[in-house]
């Protein structure tokens, strides 16, 4: 298994939408085993294939504690069927945005289908902080960054340090 490179802003691949996996070939599968050795080293806690420059609708999401037994999760053509109820995520964070990290509006409770890597129907009811993990992943195969989900005020700021940053290079 390999580990992928990490996109990071303001790279355009992040911005565009992810295309639905058509066949969870050998292909696919290897895409899911890179993603995750990539997850763990990073470490984060969700990945979405768009981060690694793989424009298909996969994610992988682990969210128990670093130092227990790993439980790796894969969510293939994920789409979020219903939410309800507001909460902040606090102090939300992303491998495609180094370095900051911002409080974000999120649906506290939200059912999301998708299928296994084994092409099994998954029905997840998701609240806390899985709902918000599955949420920005979500985002990420949309095209969306956690930063188009803050104050215009916050994001320009992220955005002129980064330019700043580039221009350094």
């Amino acid at each position: 298994m390999t580990i992928l490179n990490i996109l990071t802003y303001p790279d355009k691949f992040l911005s565009q939408p992810a295309k639905p996996v058509e066949n969870i070939d050998g292909a696919i599968q290897n895409i899911i085993d890179d993603m995750s050795s990539t997850i763990y080293e990073a470490p984060g806690v969700g990945l979405a294939a768009i981060q690694v420059g793989f424009d298909q609708s996969i994610i992988v999401y682990d969210i128990s504690p670093r130092d227990e037994n790993r439980s790796l999760h894969v969510l293939i053509n994920p789409k979020i069927i219903s939410s309800e109820g507001t909460t902040i995520s606090e102090n939300e964070g992303c491998l495609s945005v180094p370095d900051y990290r911002a409080d974000v509006k999120r649906s506290a409770s939200i059912l999301v289908e998708g299928f296994d890597r084994k092409e099994k129907p998954l029905k997840i009811e998701a609240h806390g902080h899985l709902a918000v993990v599955l949420q920005h992943e979500i985002d990420h195969l949309n095209g969306i960054l956690f930063i188009d989900r803050i104050s215009s005020l916050k994001r320009g700021l992220y955005k002129r340090r980064i330019k700043k940053l580039l221009r350094q290079k």
